[in-house]
């Protein structure tokens, strides 16, 4: 008998993680199947992708681009836009799996209607959990939704986990690449300009995540993540420098036993086993020879020079709102910044601007997170 294929819909089929997301599919055809794609602008991409997967859904989230993805869709294919769309598709399309890639506050509403479908969430999304965390995981509880993290960190120590107990861990370690200027001085990062802080030295990412990395933000979201995917409080949650990015995160345990997840670095990895979990599969771009690697170092992160990830700290001690207000500062702080309008060092400084000045409200639900997400965004067009 033939094994029925899981249907897949990915939120932001034509980033960086949609992309490797489909290099899985296409690798495992007989396993999965796509029923919906979605992309912001890029709907050059959008449309070949379309062509090759022939998903039931596609949304556009820009709705100026509606009529040039309509002209080209094949009949029978139904075709949304705008935030409505999103959300409208992953409350009324069939799938097993909502892929959850978009960049920043966008994903959270979409990613609600899956999880209250009681679908399997494969969350590269990270700020779903660094804003709504608490609603996140108490929804995916009330209907029996399956959060599976995608980022390579989180995918480690999920997989570190299995099989242990929770009282027996003593600490998660988030490892960090450190991004480019991991050997900078503070004083030197005053003059990087926006191409040095994309050269990422291992991974390709979007520009967006990409800087977080050059900030370390993005470790400091992927620690308030690790809070709520893993129910561990923020002193039992480190970071360390590790820039070789073979080790993708630890466990210690309270014996001084440590566990780490090793591979050389591809999104598509841990994006498969989010998609195959409990199983694994073959797959043709893992490769990690040992032997071939002179060496692992790890390093002390420096909380000063890289004050994004300290910020990242203070607001989940901080709660409420907080974390919301620390994710829209810096979702608009790294656009002035790719647009040459600030420099590097004034990221952390407007982040910090905002959380002095946008009131943080102790009582979290969806309401006063959008308002939150809305009244920081606007407190920078004042």
């Amino acid at each position: 008998m033939e094994m029925q294929k899981k249907k897949v819909f990915i939120l932001g089929s034509t980033g960086s993680i949609g992309v490797s997301t489909l290099d899985v599919i296409r690798l495992h055809q007989n396993s999965f199947e796509i029923v919906g794609l979605t992309a912001n602008r890029n709907v050059g991409l959008l449309l070949k992708q379309v062509a090759e997967f022939n998903p039931k859904y596609v949304v556009v989230r820009e709705e100026s681009l509606a009529d040039k993805v309509s002209a080209n869709l094949p009949k029978g294919t139904i075709l949304l836009t705008g935030e409505e769309g999103l959300t409208t598709a992953t409350r009324v399309a069939n799938y097993d799996i909502l892929v959850s890639a978009l960049v920043g506050f966008a994903g959270l509403k979409p990613t609600i209607e899956g999880i209250k479908r009681g679908k399997r969430i494969a969350l590269a999304n990270k700020e779903t959990l660094v804003v709504a965390g608490e609603i996140i995981t108490n929804l995916a509880k009330e209907y029996n939704s399956e959060i599976l993290p995608v980022d390579s960190e989180h995918s480690a120590i999920f997989q570190c986990l299995a099989g242990e107990r929770e009282k027996e861990i003593e600490k998660l370690i988030l490892t960090a690449s450190g991004g480019p200027f991991f050997r900078k001085s503070k004083d030197e990062l005053k003059n990087v300009s926006v191409a040095e802080a994309l050269k990422h030295p291992n991974w390709e990412m979007g520009s967006k995540v990409t800087i977080d990395s050059a900030t370390m933000m993005n470790k400091g979201l992927e620690m308030i993540e690790a809070h709520w995917l893993f129910n561990l409080p923020p002193n039992k949650i480190d970071v360390t420098i590790h820039p070789q990015s073979i080790v993708h995160s630890m466990v210690e345990f309270v014996d001084g036993s440590i566990k780490a997840q090793l591979s050389s670095p591809d999104m598509r990895l841990p994006i498969q086993y989010a998609l195959t979990y409990p199983e694994r599969m073959q797959n043709s771009f893992t490769n990690t020879k040992l032997t071939e690697i002179e060496s692992l170092t790890f390093h002390k992160p420096n909380f000063t020079k890289f004050e994004c990830l300290q910020l990242a700290f203070d607001v989940l001690e901080i709660g409420g709102t907080a974390p919301c207000v620390l994710n829209a500062a810096n979702e608009i702080a790294v656009e002035r910044f790719l647009n040459n309008e600030i420099a590097f060092t004034a990221i952390p400084e407007l982040i910090k601007d905002a959380l002095k000045n946008v009131e943080i409200k102790s009582e979290v639900n969806l309401e006063t997170i959008i308002e939150c997400d809305s009244l920081t965004r606007k407190y920078f067009k004042v």
